[in-house]
């Protein structure tokens, strides 16, 4: 994984709660990996990975609305996880569950909520 790829997870919410936010971070960058959609014990996580070292516009997503609170983690490069949260934290409200460093990396787990009013 090179220091401007993020990979993505989202879980714990229903599939257009998934939608919405790979939607919000498609229209900022360049998804190296299509959202697919992995089931296990019960539980369906959807994935992506995005270089985001050249944004896809310039202009960062309208707040968008979930019906659920939402699980999502993000791991790569210092930099570029920073800038997956930024444009996150322009289309929802976040909430920062837990954090892990590395030496090249970081890992970050955030619950998101829809903005009040959209």
């Amino acid at each position: 994984m090179s220091s401007t790829e993020v990979t993505v997870v989202v879980s714990d919410c229903a599939e257009e709660d998934a939608r919405a936010v790979f939607a919000a971070l498609d229209a900022a960058f360049t998804a190296e990996e299509a959202t697919r959609p992995r089931s296990g014990t019960g539980a369906t996580v959807w994935t992506s990975a995005y270089d985001v070292a050249a944004p896809a516009e310039p202009t960062p997503p309208a707040p968008a609305p979930l019906a659920h609170q939402v699980s999502v983690e993000a791991q790569g490069g210092y930099r570029a996880v920073d800038r997956v949260v930024a444009v996150l934290d322009s289309a929802f409200v976040i909430d920062t569950v837990g954090t892990a460093a590395g030496d090249q990396e970081k890992d970050i787990h955030l619950r998101i909520h829809g903005r009040a009013g959209v």
